[in-house]
């Protein structure tokens, strides 16, 4: 009877232990070298009846950084390290200032990317469900300059990022979706030399 009692408790206690955290996740999304995708944006603003739509395709490499390549409604290439953000001027990169809200957005959006939990715990309170194939983490803001700026972050996805839905403070909302996204393509020699730079 003691062993049964004891098995049952262990299978009731199984469920718990196999349960997606978040080291988990930031394993799977740091896995990849290298990920080229497509994406899609959308900006919800109070004042505009339709949200503003850019599309354009995207180049995440491990430990060299981002290059988002917009495409529509104009063309305009980022590149976001550790560094800092870079906007492609002509044949050169040109660092932007990093004092924005719009610099804090893309450093949070490279963390997303890369799965690195940690450093997104400094700035959030983080609460992930589901499971390796589809889950969600929502992202709450600790300190009061970010709650200024947003409201909460949804992160939906499964081997990869799928979706990224900012909503700000001041009810404006941005959707980010990441589609045809690939970790079997290398760098290119072009982006290999963006990234270098």
């Amino acid at each position: 009877m003691k062993r049964l009692l004891t098995w049952l408790l262990l299978c009731s206690l199984s469920p718990l232990a196999q349960a997606f955290d978040l080291q988990q996740l930031s394993d799977q999304l740091a896995r990849p070298d290298v990920i080229h995708g497509q994406f899609i944006q959308e900006k919800h603003l109070r004042a505009l009846p339709q949200p503003l739509v850019s599309k354009g395709r995207f180049v995440l490499a491990k430990n060299q950084g981002l290059l988002w390549l917009l495409q529509t409604p104009l063309q305009q290439d980022y590149r976001i390290t550790a560094k800092g953000i870079a906007r492609r001027d002509g044949s050169t990169w040109q660092i932007l200032p990093n004092k924005s809200a719009g610099a804090q957005q893309n450093r949070l959006f490279l963390a997303v990317l890369q799965g690195d939990s940690s450093g997104l715990q400094r700035d959030f309170e983080l609460n992930l469900s589901g499971e390796p194939q589809q889950w969600r983490l929502t992202l709450t803001p600790r300190s009061a300059l970010l709650k200024q700026v947003f409201n909460q972050i949804n992160i939906d996805g499964g081997q990869l990022v799928q979706r990224i839905e900012l909503l700000e403070a001041q009810g404006d909302s941005t959707v980010l979706l990441m589609r045809e996204s690939t970790s079997t393509q290398p760098l290119s020699e072009a982006e290999q030399h963006d990234l270098a730079e």
